[in-house]
């Protein structure tokens, strides 16, 4: 028989050589841990002492490392604020703040920089978790560290409609309607009623300029900073200008040579100061940039007086032969007109971009124009809410050669995304949309029977109408270039205008000459019945050749294309009907004889007012075709409704013609 043994009861132990298993029954001892035993046999005292320095060192490695870290983050953070913080100022020498001719210019400088600082200051902020990446060169591990960073607050100025606005006017109107029908009955209560809805209707009033001024005030901020930041660039600007006249007094020959000189220093300014921006570098770098441009053009211009002087010889033979060849063909009398200029029909007339960017600038601009006729179409569902909507709109269009011309005197020479910030900011000056709420209390009349009596009993029940007005100013790029540009700047544009910038077709052949239907148009039929006057289907014949083509400012002819009186004056003196010359929209009223509009026939003359600050009392003209319709010359010449809330709203009278 198999004897069956019970197995041994063990034990274990931590001790200081390991973890040691004790058998109970045999007392045998068995070491499990793989710990090396330490040795006491000898130098106990020494061999303590050693640990303890070794440990000692440990640590102070471990303490070393912990404040190398802790000293490189606080560097960083520094590196970060002081990225964030960078100014756009210029740095001076003393050499330069005490420069007679440049100490004003300086001064200047300084000063815009200080107000700009001070307006970015008081810009709110926001705060933004960022997370940083790290490398901990004593552990050798990575980890990311999450902090806070101050930027600037975006603007908000949007109007927001509350949406509890409805029900709670509904509720007023059921309570004023309650009111209204014991009124009558006691007129302390009738006066105290109507005194109670002028005091809302002020209430109201006051409360939306209360909101106006309030959204108005939170965005002053910004408004002072943008225009602090125009004027330290043109602060800088003009110093470094002036600088490099002083380096270079070889550019102040003429005033084209200054001219140019001053828009490529403001040109590359610009440039380097946006790059410096993203990149975080200094305005010193800035300058320094822009000084060597304008070195180079010193240097270009140095260049040319040498070569002059070099070949002086030549210059003057070549110089006299010309001369001879104007005194013979024109006399001694106009040598100087006919050199100066041609000269200037050379340098000064033509636009300097290229024609693809001035084509792609165009487009860009009648895309912002097509954005906005776009939230135009919106209005009523962006605003639903109302129980009417009143359009007091002019006219969405531009002169392209204005834009370029406008463009070209102010950049000099530009590309697509160099003009995108100006022509924005241009947009925004020529067009400005307004809404505007009335409110008219109106009254609707209910009938209730009796029914015990039979009797029936009308009432006058009031209640508000709700009516938004939605305006639209046009104010064309001609006045606002005598706005916004410099006296120079301004005599450039005109000139760029006179000659189109020797670049008639670079809008296609199209625009330049007036091809029909170069654009498109709304067309209309006439009824047989009206084409019975000889002298409407005269002038109809004549105005429909022209169908397409496009709005150009000034223009009076086939061959430069029309603008509204042009169109008018030239289908009167072309088809037979009249002889008006070439006049004004007012002109051609002073010309007519004004009827009623019930009187008004097709051939008739249809004036509107205020389209436009045209400092008249006539803006727009059209020719009246009958049946609501007129033809005239909007962008491009068309059919139009007179009907429709704008036109409307912009009539003034009709005209008969003599």
């Amino acid at each position: 028989m198999q004897e069956f043994k019970a197995k041994a009861k063990t034990t274990q132990k931590m001790t200081r050589d390991g973890v040691v298993e004790t058998n109970q029954a045999t007392g045998e001892q068995t070491k499990k841990s793989q710990r090396e035993t330490d040795d006491f046999s000898g130098g106990t005292a020494e061999n303590m002492t050693g640990k303890a320095l070794n440990r000692a060192a440990a640590e102070r490695q471990h303490h070393k490392a912990k404040k190398r870290r802790k000293k490189a983050n606080k560097a960083d953070k520094k590196a970060q604020e002081a990225t964030g913080k960078q100014t756009t100022r210029l740095q001076f020498s003393e050499a330069e703040r005490s420069d007679p001719e440049l100490a004003k210019y300086v001064k200047k400088s300084e000063k815009a920089a200080d107000k700009l600082e001070t307006a970015r200051e008081k810009i709110p902020k926001q705060k933004r978790i960022k997370a940083a990446r790290e490398f901990d060169e004593a552990t050798g591990r990575a980890k990311t560290r999450l902090y806070f960073e101050k930027t600037d607050k975006p603007p908000n100025g949007k109007l927001h409609h509350n949406p509890a606005d409805r029900p709670v006017r509904e509720i007023k109107n059921y309570v004023h309607g309650k009111v209204s029908e014991v009124e009558k009955d006691n007129s302390g209560v009738e006066g105290a009623h109507k005194s109670e809805k002028l005091a809302e209707r002020a209430s109201s009033y006051a409360s939306r300029k209360l909101k106006e001024g309030y959204r108005s005030h939170k965005l002053k901020p910004y408004r002072k900073a943008a225009k602090a930041e125009a004027a330290s660039q043109k602060a800088d600007t003009n110093y470094l200008y002036h600088k490099t006249l002083k380096e270079n007094p070889e550019l102040a020959s003429n005033p084209l040579s200054r001219f140019h000189q001053k828009q490529q220093i403001k040109k590359q300014y610009a440039k380097d100061l946006r790059a410096a921006q993203k990149a975080g570098a200094t305005a010193g770098k800035t300058a320094k940039n822009t000084r060597k441009t304008a070195q180079k053009a010193g240097e270009a211009t140095k260049k040319t007086t040498d070569f002059i002087a070099r070949h002086w010889k030549g210059i003057l033979t070549a110089c006299v032969f010309l001369l001879l060849i104007v005194m013979i063909f024109t006399g001694l009398s106009s040598c100087a007109a006919v050199i100066q200029g041609g000269v200037s029909s050379v340098l000064g007339t033509s636009y300097t971009a290229e024609d693809e960017a001035i084509r792609e600038v165009e487009a860009d601009y009648k895309e912002l124009e097509s954005e906005l006729r776009e939230e135009i179409a919106d209005i009523e569902t962006d605003y639903p809410d109302y129980d009417e909507y009143q359009y007091h709109l002019d006219e969405i269009g531009h002169d392209p050669f204005a834009l370029a011309s406008y463009l070209t005197a102010k950049l000099y020479d530009y590309t697509r995304e160099e003009a995108r910030a100006e022509i924005r900011a241009l947009f925004e000056k020529q067009y400005t949309l307004t809404l505007r709420e009335e409110i008219q209390t109106r009254y609707r009349t209910e009938t209730t029977t009796d029914p015990e009596t039979g009797e029936t009993t009308t009432e006058e029940i009031p209640y508000d109408y709700y009516i938004l007005h939605v305006t639209l100013t046009n104010k064309n790029i001609e006045t606002l270039a005598g706005e916004l540009l410099t006296p120079e700047q301004k005599e450039m544009f005109d000139i760029y205008m006179e000659t189109k910038g020797n670049k008639p077709d670079v809008f296609g052949e199209d625009y330049a000459a007036g091809t029909p239907g170069s654009g498109e148009y709304t067309d209309y039929e006439i009824p047989p019945e009206a084409l019975s006057d000889e002298r409407f289907a005269a002038m109809i014949a004549e105005a429909e050749k022209y169908l397409g083509y496009p709005y150009v400012w000034g223009g009076s002819s086939p061959s430069t294309s029309f603008d509204c009186s042009g169109f008018v004056c030239w289908v009167i003196n072309h088809s037979g009907a009249g002889s008006v010359g070439r006049t004004t929209a007012q002109g051609i009223f002073n010309y007519t004889t004004p009827i009623a509009p019930s009187e008004a026939k097709p051939g008739d003359i249809i004036f509107f007012t205020g389209t436009y600050d045209s400092g008249s009392a006539v803006s727009h003209v059209g020719i009246y075709a009958g049946n609501g319709m007129m033809i005239h010359c909007g962008n491009p010449i068309s059919y139009a409704s007179v009907n429709t809330p704008y036109w409307q709203s912009h009539f003034y009278s009709y005209g008969r013609l003599p």
